[in-house]
C-alpha cells in the first residue's frame, strides 16, 4: 500500500472518529436541559431512582439544591445511590425511603410516611417500571406491567395530591414511551388474563400513562400543580433484562442508545424548566413537545381508563 492510499486511510479514519461519530452521536443523544433553575428549599419524590434514569434525575435535582427522596423497593441498592449522589453533589439530603409498586399496602404506608415528614411536595417523577417480564402479577393480582407501571403510580400520586396541592407550584412527570404508539387499553381483559404477551403488555401501560397525564391535566386545572409525560429515549438500563432480544439488539446497536444521564435530560426539563411553569397534559420528548398517537388523544378512552383505575384500585378521585 502506498504512503497516499495510507495517509488518505488515515484521514478517512480521523474524521469519522472525530468529527462524523461524534456529530452523529449527538444526533441520537436527543436534547439536553438547559435550564439553571435551583430547587433550594423543595422535595422531590423519584420511584426507582436506585438505578438508570431515574438515579441520574435524582443527582442533577440534587446538584440544584433539592430535598431527593429516593423512593425504593431494593433499599440496599437505595442507599448506595444515595451514597454516591451525596458525594458526587455535596448535598447530604438525599433519602431513601421503601416502596413496592407491585404492592398497594406498600404504596400506602410509603405515602403515610411521606406525609407524616414532609409538608410539602414540589415534584413527583413517577419513573419507575417492568418491562416485557414473563407473566405474573402484583401483590393485589394485577398483570405486573400494568400493575407497577400505571395502576402503582396512579395511587401514589392519589396519595400524594393534597401534598402537592399545598406546594406554591408542583409538578408531576410520567415517564412514558414511545412504545404507547403500540398500546391499546384491553378494557375486555385489562390484567392479561385471557391472553398475554409481554411486549403489548409493556405498550398498554405506557398508553395508560399517557392517556391518565391527559385526564389528570384536566382535572388539577386552577390547583397550580401540572402534570406532563415524557419519553426518555431508548437508554441502556435494566429495563431489558427480560428481554433477550431487546438485550442483545441494545448490544449490537449501543452506539446509537443513549446513556441514563442522556435519557434523563427531559424529566429534568420538565421537572425544572421555568417555561413550563402552566404546562400541563403535554407529552415530551428529547425536551421537546413530541407526537402523541391517536389513541392517546382519546378523551372518552382516556375517562374510561381512569373510573375502571380508581374501581379497580378502590378509591374515589373527584
Amino acid at each position: 500500500m502506498d504512503l497516499g492510499t495510507v495517509a488518505l486511510a488515515a484521514g478517512v479514519i480521523g474524521f469519522l472518529r472525530y468529527w462524523a461519530l461524534p456529530q452523529i452521536r449527538k444526533y441520537f443523544a436527543g436534547g439536553v436541559c438547559k435550564s439553571t433553575a435551583r430547587l433550594d428549599g423543595k422535595t422531590v419524590v423519584i420511584t426507582g431512582a436506585n438505578t438508570g434514569i431515574g438515579k441520574e434525575t435524582a443527582k442533577d435535582l440534587a446538584l440544584r439544591g433539592a430535598r431527593v427522596i429516593i423512593a425504593c423497593r431494593d433499599i440496599a441498592k437505595g442507599e448506595a445511590a444515595a451514597n454516591e449522589i451525596r458525594l458526587e453533589t455535596g448535598n447530604q439530603a438525599v433519602l431513601v425511603r421503601g416502596l413496592d409498586l407491585g404492592n398497594t399496602a406498600s404504596i400506602r404506608q410509603f405515602a403515610e410516611a411521606f406525609l407524616k415528614e414532609e409538608k410539602n411536595l414540589h415534584i413527583l417523577i413517577n419513573n419507575a417500571g417492568v418491562m416485557m417480564c414473563p407473566y405474573s402479577k402484583t401483590a393485589d393480582g394485577f398483570e405486573m406491567q400494568f400493575g407497577v407501571n400505571h395502576l402503582g403510580h396512579f395511587l401514589l400520586t392519589y396519595l400524594l395530591i393534597e401534598a402537592l396541592k399545598q406546594a406554591a407550584r408542583s409538578r408531576i412527570i410520567n415517564v412514558s414511551s414511545l412504545a404507547h404508539v403500540f398500546g391499546r387499553i384491553k378494557f375486555h381483559d385489562l390484567q392479561s388474563e385471557q391472553s398475554y404477551d409481554g411486549g403489548l403488555a409493556y405498550c398498554q401501560s405506557k398508553l395508560a400513562n399517557v392517556l391518565c397525564t391527559r385526564e389528570m391535566a384536566k382535572r388539577l386545572q386552577g390547583t397550580r400543580v401540572t402534570v406532563n409525560a415524557v419519553h426518555p429515549g431508548y437508554v441502556h438500563s435494566e429495563l431489558v433484562r427480560h428481554s433477550t432480544l431487546l438485550s442483545l439488539v441494545w448490544r449490537l446497536f449501543s452506539f446509537f442508545i443513549k446513556t441514563p444521564k442522556e435519557g434523563a435530560q427531559t424529566s429534568i426539563y420538565c421537572a425544572v424548566a421555568e417555561e413550563l411553569d402552566s404546562v400541563s397534559g403535554v407529552y415530551f420528548s428529547d425536551c421537546h413537545p413530541a407526537f402523541v398517537a391517536p389513541q392517546g388523544r382519546n378523551d372518552k378512552t382516556a375517562q374510561e381508563l381512569w373510573d375502571v383505575s380508581c374501581k379497580l384500585l378502590g378509591i374515589r378521585w373527584t
